[in-house]
């Protein structure tokens, strides 16, 4: 045991310095490993929902009308008046331009809104943007004989006016309008940053009680 003492008093302090500073070490390594192992585990998580603001959504619904398909149409439309003496025909030709679209003032309360990372938008239904789309300056007087009214000329507009309707308002052109619409809106909402949207449409009844 003696030996042994003599042995460690032969050895130079600054060694002893060292080798503790060599077990102090030792022992701040093995601390840190063992709370790394039982401590909870720290995560980035990022956020990139994006939300519309309410400045942004009334910006597009000032957009208003817009329009998704426009159809140009001409009627040739006639009227007889039978007489004694004979027939008085009036013969005439119309142009009009009906325009099929949305108008996003009509947009019910919360028509965007977020469900889940998906931007869901419910549009208005498509519907005539102008009831007076015929261009009365373009109308023709194609055949007239006799004495004609302006009552009489107007029923022959509201006869124009009808036919046009039951030509152009049919559902293929009704959902023409409709694809056209989600493809621009689609556009539209992407350019505002949001990659997964949903576009779907009103009902009609549901809007027409909403305008009552």
């Amino acid at each position: 045991m003696s030996k042994f003492r003599s042995l460690l008093s032969l050895i130079p302090f600054r060694y002893w310095l060292y080798l503790a500073l060599v077990v102090v070490a030792f022992v701040v390594i093995c601390v840190a490993v063992c709370r790394c192992k039982t401590d909870n585990s720290i995560s980035v998580v990022s956020n990139d929902k994006i939300d519309l603001t309410p400045n942004q959504i009334q910006q597009i619904e000032a957009i208003g009308e817009w329009e998704f398909l426009s159809i140009d149409d001409e009627e040739l439309v006639d009227t007889v008046k039978y007489g004694f003496f004979g027939d008085d025909k009036l013969v005439r030709i119309y142009y009009g331009t009906l325009r099929l679209g949305v108008n996003l003032r009509e947009a019910r309360p919360r028509w965007l809104s977020m469900q889940g990372d998906t931007l869901c938008a419910t549009l208005p239904p498509v519907k005539l943007l102008d009831n007076n789309f015929i261009d009365e300056a373009r109308t023709q007087s194609f055949f007239s004989t006799g004495t004609w009214s302006d009552a009489d000329r107007d029923r022959l507009y509201y006869k124009a006016n009808a036919m046009m309707r039951k030509r152009c308002l049919t559902p293929t052109n009704m959902a023409l309008a409709e694809e056209n619409a989600r493809a621009q809106f689609t556009s539209l909402l992407r350019s505002l940053g949001f990659d997964k949207t949903k576009v779907v449409f009103d009902d009609p009844q549901t809007a027409t009680k909403k305008e009552r």
